[in-house]
């Protein structure tokens, strides 16, 4: 994976932002239903709608077509066991995909507000993203579930959890992403609640 000098300062100067929370954040989590408003999920859709992105889980659903559960879960194995592995050829390729430069450069961009970033295809498989998932497949996670196949617009947003490492409070924002009204895939974002929080105070 090759990314460049200023998006590696940009992307570092952003987890510098996570990293300045204090610690007594834990202490409640800030309003998600206040703060991942209509407005912020329309300008989620508007970032994932690209043609690189739509583009790229269109290319993966015609190449997976006809896929097995075992053959998912075969690739999803693999993904897990080349975490751990200097041998990456799975991981290697979704992160130097298109998709996954877009997401990282999103990511940076923002300085800190996404956590991370990914989308999967129509299996729930990644496509790209903007850092190492723990797994390949989520197509048996909430995530996949309550969006790609209830509907081509369906959004799910999780309950807030608080990251013990960063200390912030992270809430995941589900979105089903389609093409000329069909469902092909959906996309996940890991948005930094306390930092949402605090960008919202400081715009009163």
């Amino acid at each position: 994976m090759n990314i460049s000098s200023k998006t590696a300062a940009i992307m570092a100067y952003g987890l510098a932002v996570i990293f300045s929370a204090p610690a007594s954040a834990q202490e409640y989590a800030p309003d998600a239903a206040r703060l991942v408003t209509p407005a912020l999920i329309g300008q989620l859709r508007d970032m994932l709608s690209t043609p690189v992105i739509l583009m790229s889980i269109e290319a993966q659903n015609d190449r997976r077509a006809g896929l097995k559960q075992a053959d998912i879960e075969a690739l999803d194995a693999q993904w897990v066991r080349e975490r751990k592995s200097d041998d990456q050829p799975l991981v290697a390729a979704t992160l130097s995909s298109p998709a996954s430069s877009y997401l990282m450069q999103q990511q940076a961009g923002m300085l800190g507000l996404y956590a991370s970033i990914f989308v999967v295809d129509s299996y729930g498989l990644n496509v790209g993203q903007s850092a190492v998932t723990s797994d390949y497949w989520q197509g048996d996670e909430a995530k996949f579930q309550k969006t790609f196949p209830v509907a081509p617009d369906a959004v799910f947003v999780d309950k807030p959890e608080f990251d013990d490492t960063f200390k912030v409070w992270i809430v995941q924002v589900n979105l089903t992403l389609s093409e000329g009204g069909k469902a092909i895939g959906a996309a996940t974002v890991d948005l930094n609640l306390t930092e949402l929080a605090r960008r919202s105070s400081a715009a009163y």
